[in-house]
């Protein structure tokens, strides 16, 4: 009877310890997943998120440096300790390039303002005839003529002019007076040597004269007309987008016309 009592006594403790274990079960898994009591919310309920961390930052920065060299002075042998002027010399050191590299972002951001503020400035040459470095003009219906200026070294009776086209053909020659020596004004009017009004195309204006007795090619330098602007880099900065002719640098232009 004993062993019958003994053995009839320990079936609710293993029930009791089957009970326990899954309460505990069911604890652990309501303290994972939250319900709603609804399994309709429950079905389309979002997953928990799992918190990502952040990359962490591969560069040391100032208060990496200063860890490091506290643990430096830290570990460091008492019996040679590290000498006052290497430290203070690691210190200007490491603050040195990190100046240089906070003096390299402020560079760039004033690059970045600057071009802007000069495509700004540079907008208002937009409608306008500026004077470039180039003895080749456009001849269009909005600018029958080509106007320039001519560079002498000195002053000289007569500056001899010539007009050709894209293919080195003369169209018509004229001559202008170069007394007064300096920047001499050239205009032609469009028209070939018979008179008649030429075709729209680029047209190159060559000047020659004599200095010292002996022929000589001169600087010509034309007038065009600004059609628009662009931004272009920080190594080129605003350009200027000529009717005809092309893009030039706003650093280029030799004068600006009202006309």
């Amino acid at each position: 009877m004993s062993l019958i009592n003994s053995y009839s006594q320990s079936l609710p403790q293993a029930s009791s310890s089957a009970t326990n274990t899954s309460a505990v079960t069911k604890s652990s898994v309501q303290s994972t997943t939250t319900t709603t009591g609804n399994s309709f919310l429950d079905s389309i309920r979002l997953p928990e998120e799992s918190e990502t961390p952040e990359a962490n930052d591969e560069m040391l920065n100032q208060e990496d440096f200063f860890a490091l060299l506290s643990q430096q002075l830290s570990m460091q042998d008492p019996f040679e300790p590290v000498d006052n002027d290497q430290m203070i010399a690691q210190m200007a050191s490491f603050s040195t390039v990190d100046g240089i590299s906070n003096l390299n972002d402020e560079i760039l951001n004033l690059n970045t303002v600057m071009s802007s503020s000069q495509a700004l400035q540079a907008s208002g040459l937009v409608g306008r005839k500026v004077l470039v470095p180039s003895d080749t003009g456009s001849i269009s219906a909005e600018s029958p003529s080509i106007n320039g200026v001519i560079s002498t070294p000195s002053a000289m009776d007569t500056i001899t002019v010539s007009v050709e086209d894209q293919s080195g053909q003369v169209i018509k020659s004229f001559s202008v007076d170069g007394s007064a020596g300096g920047n001499v004004d050239v205009s032609w009017d469009g028209l070939d040597k018979n008179g008649a009004p030429v075709e729209e195309g680029l047209y190159s204006i060559k000047a020659s004269g004599k200095v010292d007795g002996e022929a000589q090619e001169l600087a010509v330098s034309t007038y065009a007309h600004v059609s628009s602007v662009s931004l272009g880099t920080t190594a080129t900065g605003a350009i200027l987008n000529l009717r005809g002719v092309g893009g030039i640098k706003l650093t280029d232009v030799l004068a600006v016309s009202e006309t």
